[in-house]
């Protein structure tokens, strides 16, 4: 990894003297061009509790890069007397339509203090676009539409956050978590609970959310989706566990299989949320496929019995302006082909997945790759796009770039001093990927380039 070179890097959002800190960032890639939309919290400090409302940067393709637009302020994405937290866009392909996914949180409760007393104060809501992010509608609250009696047993809940995504069936699915109430003692003190993650998905554009059931064992919070080989719905976790969490469902994030630790993506201390995108794999030749699906044994044993149903129960110092071309070249760049959302699996799903590497702290923004989703043991070593303090992040793929490669952005917080100084934009090609992954290489000649059995396209 020393000498793999970064990808050139735009600061979007930059804490204020005041203050004022952007946190918790969100990225949506949007047809044709594409459209790329910069979410995050704008907070009055770096606390969660001092969270206030979502913004946003609109950018577009253009000579040389993506040319960002004027920070916004989204005044409609609020409910009186709650902080805006966790956006968590989705896009309806069909429709055009982006759902903006938030939750509500009274006052200045923390996480903490709701996961202590078991009293959620978190509403789910969301506001939509029709015209790409340009104006916005009012909020709309789906907690009893959706969650119901639910959130009687839960301590608290939240989506993402990050991104969802939309299936080849129609079904948009949003990722969330929650801390269920295993157990209180009397007089309504709290004695256990247990984070899970789940979906929230909807088959009818949008009209109406339902809750899909949890993950059942491992303990898993912060989640992003993808749909991946055998007609299975990925999600990868953060977890308390010393390394992250995978669950599949089978039956398009309505209920899920027994989690299973993924021991070569270790977790930082205390966790740390990540992203993951899948992507068709590169077109093979001359030989079959190296790498079939594989399945671990937990889902393996699941699958030879019954499914799980579900349950009762249902978080630099460059400035912005031109984001230069992939490579950091500062070389013409020609506007991206965006794939379709709800494009068919016709081939084989590859994983990024975007993390700090650290195992202590959260420094050193990691890009990973796996060419088996299924198979925990896939992943390869990061390739590190950022050199420094880093937190959450979220991937976004952006299509066709000349070449006929694929291209990747990546929005992640970033900072010289501290992982919430700055929230970063850097774009990056498959190509790169493969040459600076431990474990890409025995895809490429020794030259660097792309072996005869495994061409991008």
């Amino acid at each position: 990894m020393g000498t793999s070179r970064a990808p050139a890097r735009t600061v979007l959002f930059q804490r204020e003297r005041t203050g004022l800190t952007y946190r918790v960032p969100a990225l949506l890639s949007l047809a044709p061009g594409p459209t790329l939309l910069a979410f995050a919290e704008q907070r009055r400090s770096p606390d969660d509790s001092h969270a206030h409302l979502l913004v946003l940067r609109r950018g577009a393709l253009a000579a040389g890069g993506v040319r960002w637009g004027p920070l916004r302020v989204l005044a409609t994405a609020a409910l009186e007397e709650h902080r805006s937290m966790n956006p968590c866009p989705v896009l309806d392909a069909s429709s055009g339509t982006v759902f903006l996914f938030f939750i509500a949180v009274l006052g200045q409760t923390p996480e903490a203090v709701q996961i202590a007393t078991g009293r959620n104060a978190a509403r789910l809501c969301c506001v939509t676009s029709h015209d790409a992010g340009l104006t916005w509608g009012g909020a709309r609250d789906l907690t009893e539409e959706t969650l119901g009696t639910l959130v009687q047993d839960w301590a608290t809940f939240a989506v993402g956050p990050g991104h969802g995504i939309q299936l080849h069936s129609g079904r948009l699915l949003v990722p969330a978590y929650t801390y269920r109430v295993d157990r209180r003692e009397c007089f309504g003190k709290v004695c256990w609970t247990s984070p899970h993650s789940f979906a929230i998905y909807s088959d009818d554009q949008g009209r109406t959310w339902h809750c899909g059931g949890l993950v059942p064992n491992l303990r898993s919070g912060e989640c992003q989706l993808a749909a991946v080989d055998g007609g299975f719905i990925y999600c990868n976790a953060r977890s308390p566990l010393g390394s992250r969490v995978q669950a599949l469902s089978p039956n398009e994030g309505t209920s899920f299989l027994p989690a299973e630790l993924v021991p070569t993506l270790a977790e930082t201390a205390r966790g740390c949320q990540g992203s993951i995108v899948g992507f068709p794999a590169p077109t093979l030749s001359k030989e079959e496929d190296p790498n079939p699906p594989h399945l671990c044994s937990e889902a393996q044993e699941s699958l030879s019995g019954t499914f799980y149903h579900p349950q009762p129960w249902g978080h630099s110092q460059e400035q912005p302006g031109l984001q230069s071309g992939l490579g950091g070249d500062g070389g013409t760049y020609v506007p991206m082909l965006s794939v379709p959302p709800v494009a068919p699996l016709l081939r084989p799903t590859w994983l990024l997945y975007s993390h700090p590497v650290g195992h202590r702290a959260r420094i050193h923004m990691g890009i990973y790759l796996s060419r088996s989703p299924l198979d925990p043991q896939s992943w390869t070593e990061p390739w590190v796009i950022y050199e420094g303090p880093s937190g959450y992040s979220d991937l976004a793929t952006l299509g066709s770039v000349p070449g006929s490669a694929l291209a990747f952005a990546c929005l992640f917080e970033s900072g010289a001093r501290a992982s919430y100084d700055d929230i970063s934009f850097c774009m990056f090609s498959l190509q790169e990927v493969l040459e600076n992954v431990s474990g890409g290489p025995e895809l490429l000649h020794h030259e660097g380039k792309l072996s005869e059995r495994c061409r991008l396209s």
